[in-house]
Order: C-alpha cells, then structure tokens, then sequence
C-alpha cells in the first residue's frame, strides 16, 4: 500500500511544482487523505523534488549548458562578463543565495512549525491573492535578457519564501517577476532555472539524511519510485506551462489556491483535519 500511495504522492508532485499552486502543500494535504493519514515530510517532500528538477534539465537542457559554458567562459576572460548567459550564471548564484542560507539555518522550523495546515491554508489564500494582484496590473514589458542584479536577489529572497508550504516557489518568484514588470513567460522561466540549484542542493541533502537516518514513512525504493514518476508527469506540465503563459493568464490558479485555501480552513475548523 505505501508504494501506491508514494506513485500517488509522485504524481501530485509532478503536477503541482511548476503550477503556482505549492507542491509542498498538497503533498501536505494529500497524505491527510491516504491510508496512512500522516503528513510524507519534508524529507520526501525534498527528494521527490529531484524528480522534477531532473525534468527542469531536461526541458531547458540546451539554455542551461549554453549559461554555464558562457559562465565559466567568462571566468577565463574568453567571453566578456556582461554576455547575456555569463550574466545569467551569476543572477543564478546570486538568487540561490538566500535560500540555501535560509534553508540550512530553519531547518528545524522547516520540518515542524511551517507544516502548520493553519499556516498552509492562510498563505495559500494570501500568496494566491498576490499572485492575482501582480498578474492583473503587472507592466509585463520586462524580458529576462532585462534582469538586473537587485532584482535577481529580490526573485532569490521571493524563492526563499516557498519554504513554507503553500507559499510555491514558481508561484512566489513569479508574482515578483509580474511586480517588477517582467511578462510572464519570462519571470516563470527564471523560476524554473533558479529553482535547479536550490532544490538539487536541498533534495541530495535530504537524500543523504535519509541513508544515516532511515524510518520515514515511506521506504528508499518507494521514494525513488516516486521520484521517477514525478519526473515523468513534471515534464509534461512544463511544456504545457510554457505554452499556457504564451497567452493565458494566471487567474485560474489565482481561483484555486483561494477555493482550497478556504476548504483547508473549513476541514480544520471542523475538526476532519489536524493541524499537524
């Protein structure tokens, strides 16, 4: 049973990471509602994320080697260090920053206070409404060949916030990128690529926690089955993500994290949900 609720948790996974709707909340709130009715931690959380940014690679395979063969090129003063990937390189490591500080000095609150379905339902409504606020009167006349440093550093503190549940770290970059201008296949690719090393960094590290400190509650092989399978299902939503932003807007994620927000709250309220 554990292995079919992980390809489960798997497929929430891929479908929910790159959508601005919180991977980490409805992984949350999903393991409510499984046999096991425990919450899958942030342990698993993190290593099913691998799957995902495997699909991030792969999808942006082409723009990613260009960026860190420009980068280390600038490095040697082969290309000039205000080439547009070089530049990008360095807007990467510099938006990275601020969550691998944050994440490596909340870890404790990451595991325990922030997995709050209160917290989860809140964040959901208010980032929901945010992200409809910047979406709706956001300029969108920035491309990412626009990027500057400070606004770079800005998207990587945006990033950091999505380690609370609910927050999205796609959904959270982007309704920033919206707010300072940036059209909204521009500031969603950002997310994607300022994702990679964030979510790599922290998912080998859960990885490597869970081989000392074995007994969460799904096994090694179930998570890697999870992970593969989120991987799968990842890719797909990227491509039809990328398409979708082309023309469409972001009101419809806007309606749903409002309308599960407020359902969270109601189960909470009435006792069919525990906060933790």
């Amino acid at each position: 049973m554990q292995l079919i609720e992980a390809i489960f948790l798997g497929i929430v996974q891929g479908l929910t990471e790159f959508l601005p709707v919180s991977s980490s909340a409805h992984l949350r709130i999903v393991g409510e509602f499984l046999p096991s009715a425990e919450d899958p931690g942030a342990t698993f959380t993190a290593i099913t994320q691998i799957g995902t940014e495997a699909a991030v690679l792969l999808y942006f395979w082409k723009t990613i080697v260009r960026i860190i063969s420009r980068w280390a090129q600038s490095l040697a003063g082969r290309v000039p260090r205000n080439d547009p990937d070089a530049r990008m390189g360095w807007l990467i490591i510099i938006g990275t920053i601020p969550i691998g500080v944050l994440g490596f000095l909340l870890q404790d609150v990451i595991r325990d206070t922030f997995r709050n379905l209160w917290l989860v339902a809140i964040v959901l409504i208010v980032f929901g409404l945010l992200l409809g606020a910047a979406d709706r009167w956001g300029a969108r006349r920035r491309e990412l060949s626009d990027l500057t440093y400070p606004h770079g550093l800005a998207l990587g503190f945006a990033q950091a916030l999505a380690l609370v549940p609910g927050v999205s770290r796609s959904g959270a970059t982007t309704t920033l990128g919206l707010a300072l201008g940036y059209t909204r296949p521009a500031a969603a690719e950002y997310a994607f690529l300022l994702a990679v090393p964030a979510v790599f960094g922290s998912g080998f590290y859960e990885l490597l926690q869970s081989f000392e400190e074995p007994g969460g509650l799904y096994g090694q092989f179930d998570t890697a089955v999870a992970t593969v399978v989120a991987f799968g299902v990842g890719l797909a939503v990227i491509a039809f993500l990328m398409r979708y932003l082309k023309r469409g807007s972001f009101l419809p994620f806007v309606i749903y994290r409002v309308m599960l927000g407020i359902v969270l709250i109601v189960l909470l309220s009435v006792g069919v949900l525990q906060p933790y």
